[in-house]
């Protein structure tokens, strides 16, 4: 019997051969590399991985998924199935040997966010990231300063990550069809941060509250944590918004609130 989508699970599965081969081959896997696939599906990308010779976990939480997989792919000693919730999921205890993580997932679009920062929690085993996510969502992961797009999820994703869209991918791709365009983004761990953080919670508190109110300017915006002369110190300007500060500046914003608190 055919699996139906199920709403609650956010399913949407690709079955675009085009797209799939797009995808496999942005990927480039190789035989004994260690991936993790989340949101399997019916399959689409898991038997390619599997020919690749790829070493696969996948991660899923709908068990009839599970059963299918199980039976899909009985044949393939090269795969791992979890029945698992991924927002929960202990992906370091996967890394249980020299090689790092490649993660690939079609993500749900109401965990996506969350998903991916508990996939950075564990950043230091893994080697890079692709995934299928609503293409609004790409572009802010993706924005640069200066426009409506960038936001506290440039900023963050930016400071862990490398980013980078690969290729829209049109609804009609999936079944159902969701109503937004998706996209492909591949995110690279830093092995350094881009720039100094004292502490990273604190540099989310400042970026958090600072796009919060994004039509107002800094000095407006972050007037109970620093104040406008401080501001000015760093050679920030405090009359501008949080969507013209680059990275670098929110790091001097946090690590002065970081000392200060010190």
């Amino acid at each position: 019997m055919a699996h139906i989508p199920r709403k609650r699970f956010g399913q949407n599965f690709l079955h675009d051969h085009r797209i799939i081969y797009n995808i496999i081959s942005s990927l480039q896997a190789r035989p004994g590399e260690h991936w993790v696939e989340i949101g399997p599906g019916q399959g689409a990308l898991t038997e390619p991985l599997l020919k690749e010779g790829a070493c696969l976990d996948v991660i899923e939480l709908d068990r009839d998924l599970v059963t299918l997989l199980r039976e899909k792919f009985r044949h393939y000693d090269n795969l791992r199935i979890h029945s698992a919730d991924a927002l929960k999921f202990d992906f370091a205890a996967l890394a249980d040997d020299d090689r790092k993580l490649r993660v690939v997932g079609n993500l749900p679009y109401n965990i996506s966010t969350p998903l991916m920062f508990h996939l950075l929690d564990n950043a230091a085993c893994i080697q890079d990231m692709h995934f299928m996510l609503q293409k609004e969502v790409v572009d802010r992961i993706c924005a640069a300063p200066g426009g409506k797009k960038y936001g506290r999820l440039s900023v963050m994703m930016q400071y862990y990550c490398a980013t980078e869209l690969l290729f829209d991918v049109p609804p009609e791709s999936f079944d159902p069809a969701p109503q937004v365009m998706s996209a492909i983004v591949r995110l690279i761990p830093h092995q350094q941060p881009p720039v100094e953080v004292h502490n990273v919670a604190t540099l989310n508190k400042i970026v958090t509250q600072a796009f919060s109110q994004r039509r107002k300017t800094l000095r407006n915006s972050l007037k109970t944590l620093i104040a406008e002369q401080d501001i000015e110190a760093l050679d920030i300007d405090p009359t501008l918004r949080a969507e013209m500060i680059s990275l670098s500046d929110f790091a001097k914003l946090s690590n002065l609130l970081q000392n200060d608190a010190a």
